[in-house]
């Protein structure tokens, strides 16, 4: 279910194949590549689905997320420093701890910081078994660390690497949209990381899609952009998108970004303004790019100190990595006005909806929802009745404290597993149980 999504994660952050299979490997043996698995044990023991549980830690519900012991998500975290770790990394992403893209960066974030050398060994591993190893030793560190689990775990990372290694650019695609094509040798080859970002340039001048190809198709030129748009609106495709091209002066921009040149109808002095078929075109054409590879939302912020944090900011800009006046104050002014409009359209096409989608969205309102009912706030009316459930222990609170008190959650609604608790404890008062 979430192989590829998995696979085109690690390969963004320039694992090798081998890499990539060997670690996907030990995350299947954990947890099936399911990021709201629960430990098989503490499913029994504590009563609760994987579902029930991710969701009753993500509403506050079930308050020993850190300290239970059990195993969660796609490398069944355990320890309760790195619990505890995940669920701040969630929280700080108003994500859920069952998010899969939350997960994973958290995974790279765990491995880049306190696991540095088998992160650069996963990166130029030859090996999967080796690979496969390596995490199953240094990162996962299971109870049975056997000649054969050591083996079955390697024996599923080459399933993926069977399943994956070499094919990423085979799967990548170019727009529909190019009217006009002429390929640059001026590219680096293969990208070494995930397409995330957007990066709009100005051609300085009012090409075609012709004459801009003819300057890129010039090896002297040393210069190349994805795409281009001329005044007309067309749309030329000058690098594949499966490689990296020499647009933005700035080789890791260029690795992750799709670079557009847009020919201006005016000139400098009028901030290299662009026509409104061109400026059509572009906006269709970000959106085509952004549903193609994955890329939920355009963000704008104009800072360019938040350069490859992708999750706050995905469009960046040439004047920001060289002393050049590109993409012009025109388009520059509209970054913010073209990424609402290419949300917009993003929001009204959105047509891949499933069940998946469906529960984090379902997810993340009821998680705002039970914020808003995490208070002790009630009417006079109810304050004896209440005063009185607590001394007899009725009511103890959910586990989690507003102003350092615990946190009763007067507001919420009652399950029928908290009523059938409440009535044995009044049955165990008046000793009927």
């Amino acid at each position: 279910m979430y192989e590829e999504r998995i696979w085109r994660f690690l390969k963004g952050k320039l694992l090798s194949d081998c890499g990539a299979a060997g670690l996907m490997g030990n995350l299947y043996a954990e947890s099936g590549l399911n990021p709201v698995n629960l430990q098989n044990t503490h499913e029994r023991k504590l009563g609760l689905s994987d579902k029930e549980y991710t969701q009753q830690v993500d509403f506050g519900l079930y308050a020993d997320f850190v300290h239970d012991g059990a195993g969660y998500g796609l490398a069944q975290w355990t320890f309760w420093s790195r619990k505890q770790n995940l669920l701040a990394f969630a929280k700080s992403r108003e994500k859920s701890i069952g998010d899969l893209e939350t997960q994973l960066e958290f995974l790279w974030k765990e491995l880049t910081e306190s696991y540095a050398s088998l992160a650069q060994m996963l990166m130029s591993a030859s090996s999967v078994r080796a690979a496969s190893d390596a995490v199953l030793l240094q990162f996962e560190r299971p109870a049975d660390q056997s000649e054969t689990a050591k083996a079955r775990r390697a024996a599923y990372g080459q399933k993926y690497y069977d399943q994956f290694a070499g094919k990423e650019a085979a799967a990548m695609s170019n727009s529909p949209l190019v009217s006009y094509t002429k390929l640059s040798p001026n590219h680096s080859g293969r990208r070494k990381h995930a397409i995330d970002t957007i990066s709009i340039h100005c051609m300085a001048g009012d090409l075609t899609v012709e004459s801009c190809g003819n300057l890129f198709v010039s090896p002297s030129r040393k210069a190349s952009s994805n795409y281009g748009i001329g005044s007309d609106g067309r749309i030329g495709l000058y690098v594949e998108e499966c490689n990296r091209s020499w647009c933005t002066s700035s080789s890791s921009n260029d690795n992750r970004a799709i670079t557009i040149e847009v020919a201006n109808n005016g000139g400098a002095n009028q901030g290299w303004p662009v026509s409104d078929a061109a400026y059509r075109s572009l906006i269709a054409l970000l959106v085509d790019i952004c549903q193609r590879n994955g890329i939920k939302r355009l963000l704008w912020k104009g800072d360019k100190s938040l350069i490859g944090q992708v999750d706050k900011q995905n469009m960046t800009v040439h004047r920001w990595f060289a002393a050049k006046a590109c993409p012009g104050d025109w388009l520059y002014s509209r970054h913010g006005q073209i990424a609402d409009e290419v949300n917009a359209k993003l929001s009204e096409e959105d047509e891949d909806m499933d069940q998946t989608k469906f529960n984090e969205m379902f997810f993340a309102a009821m998680t705002d929802y039970l914020k808003g009912l995490q208070n002790n706030n009630c009417g006079d009316w109810s304050q004896e009745a209440r005063d009185w459930c607590i001394s007899v222990g009725l009511f103890a609170g959910n586990g989690t404290a507003v102003d350092g008190k615990p946190n009763m959650m007067w507001p919420s609604g009652l399950t029928r597993e908290q009523a059938a608790q409440l009535f044995y404890r009044l049955a165990k008062m008046v000793g009927l149980a």
